[in-house]
This record gives structure tokens, sequence and C-alpha cells, in this order.
């Protein structure tokens, strides 16, 4: 590539952050990694009417939580400022006239009103209204009035926009780098609105002469804009600027069924779509983030969702995905959405946390719960978190250390049978008579004793699972009976002899 390679995530800020617009900033950090060049965000709000408060910094806090800050944005290295399109409004103008002046563009007056009777007449008929060459010299516009009735009716204060001329009877032969060549006949098009009478731009040129200027190389977007890389080919040519490379990304697709992935599809099947919980009057929204996704796990499986090396594997931290992300392997098909794969990831990268840090994670759960203990948190971790997908898990598997159970599985309970109480008292004086109480010592001696005495394993072992558990379930038991101690484990077989 002969000249530095930039690329943009440029959303608006409308609401929350969908998790497909998540993966298409990824896909631009990664390009960026990949070729030594720069990634920068782009605040594009000049649909005033639909700002969030709220939104834009939701963004970019939420590009910071998955580690894939931007180099350039609001306030940050603003090399090509400002960042927020509102702020360069001033800009736009010019850009519009000049495209007016070469005759690429024209002034169009036509009133909401008059615009809605030509759709109707057309309904009528049985046809689709499209604003183009097939009828832009027939409406309210400046290609069928002098330049002088124009300038006159713009100075007098009437409303107007500035539409694009599109070229009559031309095939465009455009290149993708996903999706290959791709040709699409003037003729189809419509004359975009370029100019709004509100004296802001649309997205069609802002985007343009932004991308322009801040020299970005290559769009990468979502396909939902593959339709307007038509014009803003065009838009290119008509300002006389060497376009960027487009690459336009695969949907990412509901779970079940067809269709784009939704928040509805969430709230539905109970996973996330947003990258971090999002408050409104109607309610919250949840986030990757308040679920107890690792960010690292959120970006591993959005990487996958379209893209993959070319082998098998599926472990990538964000450096080796900056190393090996490759656009020419991006899948041109949508890419399926699946909630228990995502779960899947955040327990590949649970399991690669220190016992240390997911025992403090796991700390603040129990004082959340009023439990003060004495027991060795970072060990209980370590045995159960095999098990788990989630820190929020380690409650459920791992409560009997710190309430003893009040009731037993019922289905478990059938183990207990009628000389079972005996033979836990035995267990009970074992027990007692252990000096070095650790797991490893417990399990010889209370083996021994059954050898010795002939004792069935499962005749032991079941019932003194269920009275330490409450069921049948947990680690090793033996490494349950060290860290709830002599005395408790006691406590409970006692329990439970009364109880069953």
């Amino acid at each position: 590539m002969s000249k530095q390679v930039r690329v943009r995530f440029a959303p608006s800020p409308t609401g929350p952050l969908h998790i497909g617009g998540v993966r298409t900033a990824l896909f631009n950090y990664l390009f960026a990694k990949k070729n030594n060049g720069v990634f920068y965000l782009r605040i594009e709000d000049t649909d005033q009417n639909r700002f969030v408060p709220g939104a834009e910094a939701y963004i970019m806090e939420a590009l910071d939580w998955l580690g894939i800050a931007p180099s350039e944005t609001v306030g940050k290295n603003e090399k090509f400022g400002p960042y927020r399109q509102s702020e360069r409004k001033h800009l736009y103008k010019q850009y519009a006239d000049q495209l007016i002046n070469s005759g690429w563009a024209y002034y169009a007056f036509d009133t909401a009103e008059a615009l809605d009777t030509h759709r109707k007449q057309h309904e009528a008929e049985g046809k689709t209204f499209i604003y183009n060459w097939h009828n832009r010299e027939k409406l309210d516009t400046s290609l069928v009035i002098s330049k002088e009735a124009a300038d006159k009716r713009i100075a007098a204060g009437e409303d107007y926009v500035i539409r694009f001329k599109t070229p009559v009877n031309e095939t465009l032969h455009l290149h993708d780098i996903i999706r290959g060549d791709i040709k699409f006949e003037t003729n189809l098009l419509d004359d975009k609105v370029l100019f709004k009478s509100d004296g802001m731009p649309t997205y069609h040129l802002a985007n343009i002469v932004d991308d322009h200027l801040m020299e970005t190389s290559h769009v990468i977007r979502g396909e939902e804009w593959l339709p307007s890389m038509p014009l803003h080919c065009l838009l290119y040519k008509a300002f006389g600027w060497e376009a960027p490379e487009f690459a336009h990304l695969p949907l990412i697709l509901k779970p079940i069924g067809n269709g784009k992935l939704s928040k509805r599809d969430g709230d539905k099947m109970g996973f996330p779509v947003f990258p971090l919980e999002w408050k409104t009057e109607e309610g919250i929204s949840s986030g990757y983030r308040e679920n107890g996704f690792f960010p690292e796990a959120v970006v591993n499986f959005l990487a996958l969702l379209g893209w993959n090396d070319g082998t098998d594997q599926e472990i990538f931290s964000l450096e080796e995905l900056g190393e090996k992300f490759d656009l020419n392997r991006v899948h041109k098909a949508g890419a399926k959405f699946d909630p228990e794969k995502n779960k899947w990831f955040n327990h590949q990268y649970l399991q690669q946390q220190s016992d240390e840090s997911l025992a403090t994670a796991f700390a603040l759960i129990l004082v959340e719960k009023g439990i003060s203990t004495a027991l060795d948190v970072t060990k209980i971790v370590s045995l159960i978190k095999e098990r788990a997908n989630f820190v929020s898990d380690f409650w459920d598997l791992s409560d009997y250390f710190f309430v003893a159970p009040t009731s037993y599985d019922e289905k478990a309970a059938k183990n207990w049978k009628e000389e079972t109480p005996n033979l836990m008292q035995q267990l009970i004086w074992v027990l007692e008579n252990i000096g070095d109480f650790t797991s490893i010592n417990i399990e010889t001696i209370v083996k021994d004793w059954m050898t010795k005495n002939e004792i069935g394993i499962g005749k032991v072992m079941q019932p003194f699972r269920l009275s330490l558990v409450g069921a049948l379930k947990g680690p090793h038991l033996f490494d349950i009976v060290e860290l709830l101690g002599k005395d408790e484990t006691i406590k409970r077989l006692e329990k439970a002899i009364a109880s069953l």
C-alpha cells in the first residue's frame, strides 16, 4: 500500500452501541494494527433530531473497555479535527456549492406536501416514486429555472435542499475487498439529498468530505451500507478525489431464523447485544460488562464472527488478531450469533485468570450476600472455576462452603439407607482422630477404614457428600472436607444423621 493506512469507526450517537457496530470498530482496529496504520473515531452527529445525550461518552467508554480505543478522536490527537461532525458544520456548505457549480448537484425546492402528493399519485398507478433522472426536470428544481431565479428564491429565504445529480445511462464497475467486482446501473439510483434545509449536510456528503479531509485510506463498514457505495464513489469522482478502498462486512444474524441480530433477540434469549449497560426511562438494557464477560472474550468471539485465519485456532489474544487479521479472509455470508459459543469463549478466558484475581472478584459477591468468612476463598475458586462460565456462577457452585445445607436433594437422599446413620457415626469417630487434616491424608485414612471394614465406597462417599453439600455435586470430596475443617465437617454429619 502506497499511502498510510487510515481507517475509521464513525458511529452516530443515537443510543447504545450495538454489538454489530462493535465488530465493525474491531475489524477497523485490527486492520490498522496489521498494516501499522491509524484507527480513528469520528462522531457523526449531523442528524440532531436523533441525537441522544450520553451516547457519545458511551461509545468511547465501550471501546476503552474492549481495549480497542482509537488513536485519534474527540479530545485526543486531533490531527484532522474536529472529530465531531456537528463542529465541522462550516466545512460542508462549500463542498455542496462546489457540486452545484460543477453541475454535479442541483437545488430542489419541493415541499414535503408536494413530494407526498407525487408519491400518492405513483402509488395509485401501481408505481414507486423515485426522485431521479426520470422526473427531476419535471419537479421544482434549479434544473428547470435560471440560476438567477434559483438564487433569488434562496435569497428570499425559501426552503431548499441540494440533491446529487446522478449520471444517466452509466454502468459503474466498482470493487469491494470482500465482495469482489460489483456492477451498478446509475438509472436505478435516486438523486440523494446532500444538504438539508436546516443547513446541515446529510450522512452522504459529510461522510465523503470527512473521509477525504481525514485521509481515510479504507472504508470498512457494515453490509447495510453497500447500496450507498455507488453514490459515494460518484461523489469522489465529482470532487475529483481518489476514492478509498471499500470493504462491506457481513451481517451478524439472529441465533434462530433469518435476519439481522436485534436487541429483541437478546431480550428473548437472555443475552446482551450491547457492550455496556444502557439506562433509559423505559428501563435498563444489559451489557456484556455487567453480565460478567471479559472484554478479551468478547473481542475474541466477535473477531470470529465472519472471519477466520484459515486454521482451527479459536483462542486469539488481541495482539495475535492484529498480526493475523486479513480482510481477504472475511466471509461474504452473514455470521450467525451463537449465545452458547459466546459463553464458551468467556469460559476459556475465565480459566486463564489467576485464582487470586478471581477470588477478589468473588469476594465482592460474598460481601453483597452478607457473607463473612475465614475460609480460603482463593482455594475455593481453584476448585470450582473449571465448571464456571462467569464469576457470577461461583456462588451457586460453592454456596455450601459458606452456608451449611438446610435441605437435601430428594433424589440424592435415596442413597441414605437404613445402615447409613451408623456408618456416618463411625465416619465421625474416624475423622475425630485425624491429626493432619489435609485432603490427601483424610482421603487415605477414610479409604483405609472402608477397606479394612469391607465397606463399599458408595455406601459412605455419597451420604458423606450429601451431608456436607446437600446434593451430589461439587469438587473432590476430600478437598471440601479440608476446607470446611474438622469441626464443621463433623457438625454437618451430625445434622444429616438427625435430619435424614
